[in-house]
């Protein structure tokens, strides 16, 4: 059956067969035209407003998202401190979007309720359907994605280091021309960790490079996404349009192309603090005494007057001031040199007597302290 009730409440300018006789009826009814008219107005103009700002939203959301998952593909198990930032910038962006959709959600049922006129009746409602559905496709896992990005790098790193080097518009057109299969999300990751490497190996011009066609790509990426449409077909619409750019698209293209290129050094930078700490903490496991203690560390924890006996290497007055110090101190002091290898106690016995010689610990004192061990002789016992 057909539902005639949306006609119960039809709002007409003219639907009264009698005014005042005082009153000008077409006045009047152009009055409550007007006035319909530009409710209809503000209320089309907070439609759109809400629409913008549930845009903006939407677009802020896939911004960081991308930003995630590049930071994940440069270091993917560094960086925690700014992944974990992202993420939480991220679930607020998300709610944020879904209350603008609550909001856009309210005001859509509001304009269905709305009663018709004269101005609405008459439009259409549809004038072509166009279906075109796909079957929902099962998203990789992060290993399928590892191994896919593996494989295809091993087949096209030379191909995809050319494209990186080239300059002019017409050039990378031509090349991604003549090898679409380039025009993907694994060209773009790669690109990326070959800017930070770069940036990490101090080749900073050459970094830049590479990184003005990091953004050509990641820009067909994203064009393709907002068409939906398959990256490969819509390169060549990217390089019309920013060959003929307005100075507001050249200045978003800029803008981003600087961003990445500090997002760059930042994750280089990370990553040759991380290598640094990583070396020092070999160097150190390398020093460690026997008692696993750093020869270093207990060096500049000592008394003055016992770091004095070492860096003169003098036995005789490191046993002196031995005994005039507190003796659990003095004891406490001479296990963790012992530990660390400052003090090697008895070391010509272990390495055998010699007729005639006494007994006698052993030490490389100082010369050597900062660096690690104190392997030198000497003839007393303490």
């Amino acid at each position: 059956m057909v539902d005639y009730s949306v006609w119960d409440h039809i709002e007409v300018s003219d639907d009264e067969d009698e005014t005042h006789p005082n009153i000008d009826t077409a006045s009047l009814f152009r009055w409550r035209h007007q006035a319909r008219v530009e409710r209809m107005e503000q209320f089309q103009k907070e439609k759109e407003e809400l629409d913008k700002g549930c845009r903006e939203c939407k677009r802020k959301v896939a911004e960081c998202q991308r930003k995630l998952k590049e930071l994940e593909v440069a270091e993917p198990k560094g960086g925690q401190a700014e992944v974990q930032r992202l993420q939480a910038e991220a679930q607020q962006l998300r709610k944020e979007e879904k209350s603008w959709e609550q909001k856009l959600d309210e005001l859509r049922k509001k304009e269905k309720n709305m009663p018709w006129n004269v101005d609405t009746l008459s439009k259409d409602g549809f004038s072509k359907s166009v279906f075109n559905i796909k079957p929902d496709k099962e998203e990789d896992s992060e290993e399928q994605k590892e191994q896919k990005h593996k494989t295809f790098v091993e087949k096209y790193e030379k191909q995809i280091k050319h494209f990186g080097m080239l300059r002019r518009w017409d050039d990378s057109q031509k090349y991604l021309s003549e090898n679409p299969h380039l025009v993907c999300e694994e060209t773009a990751n790669y690109l990326v960790i070959w800017c930070i490497d770069l940036e990490v190996e101090e080749k900073c011009a050459l970094m830049e490079q590479v990184a003005h066609q990091t953004i050509v790509m990641q820009f067909i990426l994203e064009l393709a996404k907002s068409l939906k449409v398959d990256p490969r077909a819509c390169f060549r619409q990217f390089f019309t349009k920013i060959k003929t750019a307005d100075q507001q698209y050249m200045e978003g293209f800029t803008d981003e192309l600087e961003s990445f290129k500090e997002r760059v050094r930042g994750r280089a930078k990370v990553r040759i603090e991380k290598a640094m700490k990583e070396y020092e903490e070999e160097e150190r496991k390398k020093r460690l005494g026997p008692g696993g203690l750093d020869p270093v560390e207990v060096y500049e924890a000592l008394p003055v007057e016992l770091q004095k006996c070492f860096d003169i290497k003098d036995v005789q007055m490191l046993q002196d001031t031995i005994s005039k110090m507190d003796p659990s101190e003095a004891k406490y002091h001479m296990q963790r040199c012992i530990d660390s290898g400052l003090w090697v106690p008895n070391a010509k016995a272990a390495g055998g007597h010699e007729k005639g010689e006494d007994e006698a610990p052993a030490s490389d004192l100082v010369g050597e302290a900062r660096k690690g061990r104190v392997e030198e002789e000497e003839k007393g016992n303490v």
